[in-house]
């Protein structure tokens, strides 16, 4: 079981990135799926969380990212993305998706599988 994180990088204010998350070893879909991030001397916190294990899809969004990110989960590829635009200096931290059975959570100690991080980084 491994979820596997990439696509960060360095960009400048206003640009943007997209995030991939790959799942081996389950079935992506049966679980809720969040991004989370963890700046320097910061708490980790919830960026979004995704859960479409029901027939209505449920989403979440921070606040300092709604209208900007934008999350997304493609079961074929067993596979959720974080498509990030108008980037800020403030998004600058290490990047981690996450899973969980059942509902979405903004605890990441809720979670019970993790990817390894992406940088992600914002500057002129």
């Amino acid at each position: 079981v491994q979820l596997q994180a990439s696509g960060g990088g360095s960009v400048q204010p206003g640009g943007s990135l997209r995030l991939s998350c790959v799942a081996s070893g389950f079935s992506l879909g049966d679980y809720a799926v969040a991004w989370f991030r963890q700046a320097p001397g910061k708490e980790r916190e919830a960026v979004s969380c995704i859960d479409t294990s029901d027939e209505t899809p449920y989403y979440y969004y921070t606040d300092s990212v709604r209208g900007r990110f934008t999350i997304s989960a493609d079961s074929a590829k067993n596979t959720a993305y974080l498509q990030m635009n108008s980037l800020k200096p403030e998004d600058t931290a290490v990047y981690y998706c996450a899973a969980k059975l059942y509902v979405i959570s903004r605890s990441p100690n809720e979670y019970e599988f993790w990817g390894q991080g992406t940088q992600v980084t914002v500057s002129s």
